[in-house]
């Protein structure tokens, strides 16, 4: 987690978080345009997230839902106005691009790869989102349509040889995508909190829900491959996943569906 000291204050927050926020120091931890994230350095510490208004409803929901599992931290606020702000607790320990676990990677695939399967045996009834594999194939849809394909970030092993073979694939395969899981949904290293390889907890749920594991698995053996700069601890996290409860043609329908954004 990457921390920059804010000069200025966050005076547009809304008032029942004023007084958390006086005379603490502030950090922008943001990791993407999308949205804000500040960590407020009081307490144990804590997060508070903005973002367009409407946009963290989802994640409110799903933080709210992973926490009563143990998996998630606590939401001490969600206010949407002008624009959405969510209020978290902190995690403690440190998420999973710290040195000291990327310096031992075998260990590192092996704890992801358990956790994730953990995961997907979790209970999910009365999950927020129980349409995750409805809403990601008609966001994979509505992006093709308006033009975007993208292979950039993804490995070779994953690429097609254009955007009409990627969208075959999708078309092949989509409908093979069950809704039967709970996912995280963005499955990648800096969204796993460890405290001293013991785990915390996940951050960023907004994109999860009741869905098919493959989406999952191919997010951790993404963010494996772009974090350690290898590709060869795919299988490594396959066989500590369970490689029986993995199918190809589907990893390969979630690939078509990600390069369409």
């Amino acid at each position: 987690m990457t921390l920059t000291l804010l000069k200025n204050g966050l005076e547009n927050c809304p008032d029942a978080f004023k007084p958390l926020i006086n005379g603490a120091k502030l950090y922008d931890s943001s990791c993407s345009a999308e949205a804000r994230v500040v960590f407020i350095d009081k307490d144990g510490g804590y997060f508070l997230k903005s973002a367009p208004r409407g946009a963290l409803a989802r994640e409110a929901a799903l933080m709210r839902f992973f926490f009563g599992k143990g998996l998630a931290a606590n939401v001490l606020g969600y206010v949407s106005e002008e624009q959405d702000w969510l209020l978290t607790e902190k995690i403690r320990g440190d998420d999973c691009t710290a040195a000291k676990y990327l310096e031992q990677p075998e260990r590192l695939c092996d704890i992801c790869a358990e956790r994730l399967a953990a995961l997907h045996e979790t209970d999910h009834t009365g999950c927020p989102v129980d349409n995750h594999t409805e809403l990601y194939l008609a966001k994979a849809a509505l992006n093709k349509k308006n033009g975007s394909y993208d292979t950039s970030h993804f490995p070779d092993s994953w690429g097609y040889k254009n955007e009409g073979d990627a969208w075959g694939a999708l078309l092949r395969y989509g409908p093979l995508l069950k809704t039967d899981t709970l996912l995280h949904g963005d499955y990648c290293l800096p969204n796993i909190i460890l405290n001293d390889w013991r785990f915390g907890g996940f951050i960023d749920l907004g994109n999860g829900g009741i869905g098919d594991r493959h989406v999952d698995i191919f997010w951790g053996i993404w963010t494996l491959g772009f974090n350690l700069k290898t590709d060869r601890y795919r299988g490594r996290f396959m066989d500590a996943y369970g490689r029986e409860n993995i199918d190809d043609c589907l990893l390969r329908a979630v690939a078509a569906a990600e390069v369409f954004g």
